[in-house]
């Protein structure tokens, strides 16, 4: 299927994750130009971008920073004079752990506000900069990567699980005015536990009471992530908008 994202521009944020990676390879695959927003992995999206090809432009991005999301879509522009996708896959890591007690409200308010603030404020910072070029444009797809966290709970994820709700609900009403400018998208994919390159460690040690529950009976791995995302992000999807799609094998 021809997903015609040949030369669309593809901001993908988080790119040098262990998900990042793997959905700027997607994207890159499909023909997209695609832009490697990282943290602090320079060297990670220097070797990747030289991977990817001569279409792929790296920019350092710092979720929750309001200037360093203002030079990145600037730096875009300068790069191609266009933003086509956002995927917003950053994320700002952040669980309970206070002390041997374990109670959420015994963390710290520096870290809970830092988890809930930047996870949210972040992606909706950026979307808020990108969609004045989309509307322009009548076309663009927005792709909210979430956790099966903001909606299945875990101990030590209140914050960063609450921060991924928030985003379901931006996603779901920008969805109404995005449309009536164009053909304009915006979406949740909420991957469950997924197998990565740089998680194995966390994966690996996953009862097989847990993976007894997923219908498919294992963890899906990255590349079942990212064609879903591919998908939502293209011109081949015209009607699916507002959603959260969980991808999770059938949790």
């Amino acid at each position: 299927m021809d997903l015609g994202l040949t030369r669309r521009t593809v901001i993908i944020t988080g790119a040098t994750g262990g998900l990042g990676g793997p959905i700027a390879r997607r994207f890159a695959a499909e023909g997209a130009d695609v832009v490697l927003a990282y943290h602090r992995a320079a060297d990670t999206a220097g070797k990747l971008a030289a991977d990817l090809g001569e279409r792929t432009m790296v920019a350092r991005y710092e979720l929750g920073d309001a200037g360093s999301a203002r030079d990145l879509v600037d730096a875009v522009l300068a790069w191609s004079g266009r933003i086509d996708v956002l995927v917003n896959n950053a994320v700002r890591w952040g669980m309970s752990e206070p002390d041997a007690s374990g109670r959420f409200e015994d963390v710290p308010d520096d870290t809970w506000l830092r988890v809930l603030r930047d996870n949210i404020e972040g992606a909706l910072e950026l979307s808020r900069l990108v969609v004045p070029h989309m509307r322009q444009r009548r076309w663009g797809r927005l792709v909210h990567v979430s956790s099966s966290i903001a909606t299945n709970g875990m101990a030590g994820g209140e914050y960063y699980g609450a921060a991924k709700a928030a985003l379901h609900g931006f996603s779901r009403s920008a969805a109404f005015s995005l449309g009536r400018s164009g053909d304009i998208l915006s979406n949740v994919v909420s991957p469950g536990l997924t197998r990565t390159a740089t998680n194995g460690h966390i994966v690996d040690s996953v009862p097989d009471s847990y993976t007894d529950l997923i219908p498919l009976g294992r963890l899906l791995d990255a590349d079942e992530i990212t064609a879903p995302i591919a998908f939502l992000a293209s011109a081949a999807n015209t009607g699916i908008t507002g959603q959260v799609i969980a991808i999770d094998g059938g949790v």
